[in-house]
């Protein structure tokens, strides 16, 4: 590997710091964050400023924030985001750490369609394959993104009165309960699911959002119930938080300071 080039490497800290706060900084801000010499600091700025990394910013004399630069950037990566192949990635870390099979899904009207799947090495583990789709109601990745709908729009999908078809003798089939249960769900940031899908299997899963925070995908970690406690599920709860973070970082969204 070649040696980092520091002019560089400050250029990219100053870029970075407008990322806090109001997204607005000036130049004795900069100096005083990064502590750098003040004349290094107005080279710097008046470059990043000459190729529209930063603008000034109106009414304010002496204040920039980010240009038309940075955000063509941003939207040229997120043009080539795969976010199959993110999940991927992401679920085969998770798998790695908790050992068990971890789920990418989307929701479609009332489904969820796995769009990428990391099997565990037991030999006692959760059969299931990327393209599947099940009804959402029954899974944590489907009750996870059904929680993060608008209620105008969750009410559309699932309206009172709906018929909510069973997979096993603990699936929720009544539309208040669903309701009650989603509400959990929005309070927690995290949905289970205890065989509701599967008589053998329950699951855990956590919210994954792009780049304007809004939730695209969920990610669930599925455990055969030979291998759940609760002292497992806080476990894997916390890892499924993790990984989806992770996730939604690939995919540009950056958590609010």
């Amino acid at each position: 590997m070649g040696r980092l080039v520091p002019a560089v490497t400050r250029a990219l800290d100053i870029l970075e710091l407008f990322l806090e706060g109001d997204g607005t900084l000036s130049a004795p801000d900069i100096v005083r964050r990064l502590q750098l010499p003040r004349t290094t600091v107005h080279e710097l700025v008046t470059t990043l400023a000459a190729r529209s990394y930063l603008v000034p910013v109106p009414g304010q004399p002496g204040r920039y924030r980010l240009g038309v630069r940075p955000y063509q950037l941003g939207s040229r990566y997120a043009e080539q985001l795969d976010l199959a192949a993110e999940g991927r990635e992401v679920a085969r870390g998770v798998a790695e750490t908790c050992d068990e099979t971890v789920h990418v899904a989307l929701l479609e009207d009332t489904d969820v369609i796995y769009i990428a799947k990391v099997d565990s090495t037991h030999a006692v583990r959760m059969v299931s394959a990327a393209g599947r789709r099940l009804p959402a109601h029954c899974t944590a990745v489907g009750k996870m993104l059904l929680a993060s709908l608008p209620e105008r729009e969750l009410a559309a999908r699932v309206p009172d009165g709906a018929e909510l078809a069973a997979m096993t003798p603990d699936s929720l089939t009544d539309p208040g309960r669903l309701r009650d249960a989603l509400a959990e769900i929005r309070r927690r940031g995290v949905a289970v699911e205890r065989r509701e899908s599967n008589p053998d299997v329950s699951c855990v899963a956590a919210p994954v959002r792009d780049r304007t925070g809004r939730v695209v995908a969920a990610l669930s970690i599925s455990v055969p119930t030979i291998r759940w406690s609760e002292e497992r599920r806080t476990e894997l709860e916390a890892l499924a938080v993790k990984g989806a973070a992770e996730l939604s970082e690939r995919l540009g969204h950056r958590e609010a300071a």
